[in-house]
């Protein structure tokens, strides 16, 4: 069990960041002193304007956009779905084709779902056992009446870094919308939308050490897309009772504020923050990243040094800094996350949004594992704070619990059994 004294061990990254101390103090006059309505005319909102003028400004110029390309959402899932959903509608005319992979998130892969339901065809791209979409297939799969792709940035449970400014530019000389759901490496790694052909990029603050609730869409200037919430009243959080039986479709719709596209009271103190983040992430990134390739390196070897029959999940070059993902033989990677969890070490069985579903991961069968290899997998996302000291007691850990859990399943006993008859 976990002793009192025991420090905890965080390599869940991929799933939320810890908010940095500097962001946390940019947003703290925007909660008590520059509390205003940013849409109020007085001095008191005006302030709150000026705010997201400038973070507006600052989260473009990290990617190369203008300040009146980006629009700020409630996350990324909301940006994943103003993007395919309103691109889609917009384009009906045009045509209902819209290309995707097969192991992106659930944002995209349920939006698509919604679509199809609703008149529109979707073609759901394989990728290869490294987790990586191969330019040709997509130049095959596009028809006459391709309105839409949209194929991540980087894999959130893989970590692998998809080919973005190649697909980007089939895109644009089909004259297809291209939309990137780039969540896990906005400031992660760099992004540039113009040289990578970008219509259209999802993000979230609190996968770079902002704030949770705050994400944005980039919108390149001259795409038309339609508004994706109405009305005005909304603060940055709130709750909508809905009596049980009651169907609602699951479509936000825009309005009145970000310049007429997205309603809602601005989240004034998140947006802050969101621009903190970016700042800072852009200050450190090339040294960042570089910790956390060596550290994710040192854990991959140690890993595949010391524990048999274990497979590494992704591209090994073509991945983000910080990413492993590891798929143990023979045992459960519930079981593993709990054990761990006894012992103060924060890890995932793959995103955090499906951490409760006893199915495996979409994303590992798609790359080609069984179903009993997916069950055992692990993601440890790390961060610059991370030590190999640190590491090299998770790697204890991690030899213990699988042998233990090995030692109690059938499957690996019967494993055991046919190689010793085999000698």
């Amino acid at each position: 069990m976990r002793g009192e004294g025991c420090t905890m061990i965080y390599l869940d990254n991929a799933a939320t960041t810890r908010t940095a101390p500097e962001v946390v103090e940019a947003m703290l006059p925007y909660f008590t002193e520059q509390y205003g309505n940013p849409s109020a005319i007085y001095s008191l909102g005006s302030a709150g304007k000026k705010a997201i003028n400038e973070a507006r400004r600052t989260i473009a110029a990290a990617i190369g956009a203008k300040p009146e390309e980006i629009y700020f959402t409630a996350g990324g899932t909301e940006a994943d779905n103003w993007a395919l959903k309103a691109a889609a509608e917009c384009c009906a005319g045009k045509g209902r084709h819209i290309i995707t992979t097969k192991i992106e998130h659930h944002a995209v892969l349920h939006a698509c779902g919604y679509l199809e339901k609703n008149g529109y065809e979707v073609t759901y791209l394989d990728v290869d056992r490294d987790g990586i979409l191969d330019p040709e297939s997509l130049k095959e799969a596009i028809r006459p009446d391709t309105v839409l792709i949209s194929v991540m940035f980087a894999n959130n449970e893989i970590g692998t870094i998809q080919p973005i400014r190649e697909i980007g530019a089939i895109a644009r000389e089909r004259g297809i919308l291209f939309h990137t759901d780039a969540v896990q490496a906005f400031g992660q790694v760099p992004i540039d939308v113009e040289e990578m052909h970008i219509d259209m990029l999802s993000a979230s603050a609190h996968k770079l050490n902002g704030p949770k609730g705050v994400g944005l869409l980039y919108i390149r200037k001259g795409v038309k897309i339609r508004s994706f919430m109405h009305g005005g009243a909304q603060e940055g959080v709130g709750a909508l009772y809905v009596r049980k039986g009651l169907l609602l479709p699951n479509l936000m719709q825009g309005g009145a504020q970000e310049k007429g596209v997205r309603a809602g009271t601005e989240n004034v103190p998140g947006i802050v923050g969101f621009a903190a983040a970016v700042r800072r992430a852009l200050s450190r990134m090339e040294e960042k990243a570089g910790r956390e390739r060596e550290l994710r390196d040192y854990l991959i070897r140690r890993i595949e040094g010391e524990i048999p029959y274990c497979r590494l999940n992704g591209h090994r070059e073509k991945r983000l800094p910080g990413n492993v993902n590891i798929s143990f033989r023979f045992i459960e990677g519930e079981s593993l996350l709990i054990m761990l969890d006894m012992r103060g070490v924060c890890a995932s069985s793959g995103s955090a949004c499906t951490s409760g579903s006893l199915d495996p991961s979409h994303v590992l069968l798609a790359i080609g594992l069984e179903h009993e290899e997916a069950h055992g997998s692990l993601r440890m996302t790390l961060s610059e704070e991370n030590t190999q000291e640190e590491l090299d007691e998770v790697v204890g850990h991690l030899a213990e619990i699988v042998q233990r859990l090995r030692d109690m399943s059938p499957l690996y006993e019967d494993f055991m059994k046919s190689r010793r008859d085999r000698t």
